[in-house]
């Protein structure tokens, strides 16, 4: 049963204000990470792996894009320690700074064409710190919110954290629509830096928020004992088991959402399939603009339904708009697409929106933002980053569109089985215990 907790004036506006800054900060990160999502998608096998032919570029290209996923957990790692040591505005401050330097570095760096070989390997840097970045800001912008929050409405503020992601990537293929309007020639010659160069002041506006947002009340009110040690030895000796399972409920989360955005948009415009990158975009722009819409209520109806329920009710919905979704892009339906692709970020969005706050209550205080980061980190390096790459893979292979369905039910069914085991904790201030839940929560 959910706990009910007395709310005063004080507590009310710094929830709020953790919850608009988790969203703000989390909003920028996602969108640098979408933008290099986006080019790697479409641009980059022809930028920066010119000499490979379609299928072995797109696979190179977005093995790039996988780099950053695979330094996830080591982010995770290092300012989860930051972030449990010393709070989690700190960590924050730094990842929002990593990751917009790495990504305005992407828009300054040189194609194949200039600097040959020595291009994609810096493209792979660039990519590697942008993993560290997203690695170590997930978790602590989830626990300000979540952990500024009153226990009847952990569901509702954790939603601020989740709604970045919408809100980064609609920025991100928005940006990539109304540069494509210049045409396809300026795009490949100068139009693709322009998203990455628009960081900059994005992370300006990130850092001043950052900065204005108060530390969360259950690490001020933790008491670091001399036996926990450092946090990540604590997390591996005392929450193995659920860090195992929150790798996996983040399957369909994170790689069943990198199927239905960086999957789609290369399938759809390979030279197989033939839809624009003009009407990819808009319609990838369009869907991020219904799930923004969507992921506050979703986060608060998790709130009332129990957030397991909701994220169950995700993962049913997302496998019947996939089997449709999928059958359309092949049978080159290009206005069912627009459609599908959009009902699909609908269903991924309850997968998404009760997020922060499952994974968040998985873990008591000790070490958990180290904890919930090398959760997320691992299974977003394991499926975020391969599933793309599978689904390409097993196109090639098969000559169907079922393979890549049937790969996406697999997925959605353990991410059911992990969410089934998944041990939730509320914390109760000022105590710095935590007390198991019983019931759908």
């Amino acid at each position: 049963m959910t706990a009910t907790q007395t709310w005063t004036p004080a507590e009310r506006k710094r929830a709020y204000r953790a919850g608009w800054g988790a969203f703000v900060g989390t909003t920028i990160e996602w969108y640098d990470f979408y933008v290099y999502a986006t080019a790697a998608a479409i641009y980059f096998p022809t930028l920066f792996f010119p000499e490979q032919d379609r299928f072995v570029g797109t696979i190179a290209a977005l093995a790039s894009s996988a780099v950053a996923f695979f330094f996830r957990p080591l982010g995770g790692i290092i300012f989860g320690h930051i972030g449990d040591r010393l709070g989690r505005r700190p960590a924050l401050v730094i990842t929002l700074v990593m990751m917009g330097v790495a990504t305005v570095a992407v828009g300054c760096l040189p194609t194949y064409a200039a600097i040959g070989v020595a291009a994609p390997i810096l493209l792979l840097l660039f990519r590697a710190a942008q993993g560290l970045a997203v690695g170590g800001e997930w978790g602590g912008a989830a626990l300000m919110s979540v952990e500024s929050a009153p226990a009847d409405k952990k569901g509702f503020f954790g939603g601020f954290t989740q709604l970045g992601n919408p809100g980064g990537a609609l920025l991100a293929t928005g940006i990539f629509y109304v540069m494509e309007l210049f045409g396809k020639e300026w795009m490949m010659e100068w139009g693709w830096r322009i998203p990455f160069l628009l960081s900059a002041a994005l992370i300006a506006v990130g850092f001043w928020v950052r900065k204005k947002t108060e530390e969360t009340p259950v690490f001020e009110t933790e008491v670091e004992s001399a036996e926990q040690g450092a946090p990540v030895w604590y997390a591996i000796r005392r929450n193995w088991w659920p860090i195992i399972l929150g790798a996996f409920i983040v399957l369909v989360p994170s790689g069943g959402y990198t199927m239905a955005t960086t999957f789609v948009q290369n399938y759809a415009t390979s030279p197989a399939i033939g839809f624009s990158e003009r009407h990819i975009l808009l319609a990838m722009t369009i869907a991020s603009f219904v799930e923004f819409l969507v992921t506050l209520p979703v986060a608060a109806l998790a709130d009332k339904l129990g957030s397991k329920k909701v994220m169950y009710i995700g993962l049913i919905g997302a496998v019947v708009c996939m089997i449709p979704l999928m059958l359309a892009i092949g049978g080159q339906q290009l206005a069912l697409t627009y459609i599908l692709v959009s009902l699909i970020r609908i269903a991924m969005s309850a997968t998404w929106a009760p997020l922060a706050t499952i994974m968040a209550q998985m873990f008591r205080p000790q070490a958990r933002y180290t904890s919930m980061s090398m959760a997320y980190g691992l299974g977003a390096a394991l499926w975020g980053g391969l599933m793309p790459i599978v689904s390409v893979t097993l196109v090639e292979m098969t000559g169907t569109d079922w393979s890549v369905v049937w790969q996406f039910i697999v997925m959605a069914a353990l991410n059911f089985i992990a969410m089934w085991l998944a041990p939730q904790y509320i914390d109760e201030l000022p105590r710095t215990t935590a007390v198991k839940t019983t019931g759908a929560r």
